[in-house]
Parts: C-alpha cells; structure tokens; sequence
C-alpha cells in the first residue's frame, strides 16, 4: 500500500520544470457557460424508445444520464493516462472537460510539480490523502469540503516505464455537473460519508447522508428510499472503486414499493 499525502498551499507551488505548462489558457466561468454545450453538447435520453418499470426510475434516467455521460469520459481521460502529461494533454482536457476547475502533477514524494490554475479561487481545506497499492491501477477519489463547497479530485500514478513517478490529480466542483441536468434542482448527488451535492433542492441533507447507504449498496444498485415525508429513487455509480449515488424525489412512490427502505 503506498499512500501520498497532498498539502496545497499556494506560497509553496514547485512550478520549475513545467515552463511548457504556463501557456495554457484559463478556463472560467464565463467561458465554459459560452462553449460547453458546443464543445461537450449534453447527451439526452430517448425515453420513448423503450420502456421503463417505473415513472421513478424514468425521471432518474432524464435527469442523470447527461450528468453521468461527461463524468464517465473524464474518468476514461484520466484513467488512460499513465505517463507524465504535456501541454496537449492539458489543453486537450480543458477543452473537453470545461467544468473542471483544477489539475495537479506531483512527483513520487507527493511534492506539488504543476497546478493549473496556478492560484486557485478555492483554497484547500485538508492535505488530500490519495491510498491505493500502484501496481493495481485504479482511479482513487478524494472530496475536499471547504467553506466555497465541494471540490471532487479524481487521482491516479503515473509512471516512468515500470517505475511510479507520481500522481496526476484533476479536480471539479461537483455542482457544476448539475447543471448539465435538464432539470439541475430535482436531481441530487449523494457522497456516502460525505456530503449532498444540489443546485438548490430542498432535501434534508442530514437524513440523506444518516441513511446506511453503506449496509444497502451491500445488496442494491439501485432503489428507493423514504426519509422522513419523502421518497428518493437513487441508483449507484462507480467512479474508479469509489460509489457515488444519484437519486431524485420519486413520482409516484408505490411504483416501486418492493424496493423501499424507511428511516
């Protein structure tokens, strides 16, 4: 098991070495607003060309699919790469992926080698502790909670033929993801353990995450849940080992009373 421990702190960015970096423009909000729907058009879902068991898991399917379909090809990018990026690779990310707002390089002691960008709008909380044992290649997830929201990074080693060099990092605000959603307010990212992710829905986040997501994702992928008043339809999605839930507020909640859990 090799662990690396990630202190961001902007007075100690190493940036020699990475010159080639520097001239990748930024991507701001303004600019992804302007370009996101013709650089990476959100997919939709043709409800119409089969059938679903239920209304729940319809509304679920419309609302996630173009939030999963983006993330799924960004865990595809990064898991592909496993030697030291260059400026192609970077720009070639920013311009699929205009939502991501950070990507980091260390070398093998976990020292910082690049960021991008080099002073970031959000400062980071905690040291982010990636775990894994290298040689069995999995992407790794660690949520950074800071007082602007929730930074979501997706790592995984690089290596210098067979020897490992280091970690690649990209890092996104999970709510932005949201809204690539039809419909942003109704669908819900759920981090078990961890947080609620929402444009603005009104859910008790506190009862969502008290939920033993930990004892029904041993048995289930997907299904419904009642906590206090309301139902929740929710599927699991993997991004690397690590289990995210999507779920929304359920339609008619007897359409899937053999799969509900209560608490």
């Amino acid at each position: 098991m090799r662990y690396i421990s990630l202190t961001l702190l902007a007075a100690t960015f190493l940036l020699a070495g990475c010159g080639a970096w520097t001239s990748t423009k930024e991507y701001t909000k303004e600019s992804w607003e302007a370009t996101k729907d013709y650089i990476d058009p959100p997919p939709q879902i043709d409800t119409d060309s089969y059938q679903f068991e239920s209304p729940n898991q319809e509304k679920l399917a419309r609302l996630f699919t173009s939030v999963d379909g983006p993330l799924t090809s960004l865990s595809r990018f990064v898991e592909n790469t496993d030697t030291l990026p260059g400026i192609d690779w970077l720009d070639l990310l920013l311009a699929r992926f205009p939502w991501v707002s950070r990507v980091l390089v260390t070398d093998d002691e976990g020292t910082i080698i690049f960021m991008q960008p080099e002073i970031p709008v959000k400062k980071i909380e905690k040291p982010l502790v990636f775990k894994g044992v290298w040689r069995d290649i999995h992407l790794i997830t660690v949520v950074d909670y800071s007082d602007l929201g929730p930074e979501l990074y997706i790592g995984r080693p690089y290596f210098l033929d067979t020897d490992f060099r280091g970690l690649i990092g990209v890092g996104f605000d999970p709510r932005m993801l949201l809204t690539l959603s039809p419909d942003p307010k109704e669908l819900i990212i759920i981090h078990p353990g961890g947080g609620v992710w929402t444009r603005g829905a009104d859910v008790d986040e506190d009862a969502l995450l008290a939920v033993p997501w930990k004892r029904i994702l041993e048995s289930d992928v997907q299904g419904q849940v009642k906590v206090g008043e309301k139902y929740y339809t929710w599927l699991v999605r993997y991004v690397g080992r690590d289990q995210y839930i999507y779920a929304t507020e359920s339609v008619d909640p007897s359409a899937d009373a053999d799969s509900w859990w209560s608490f």
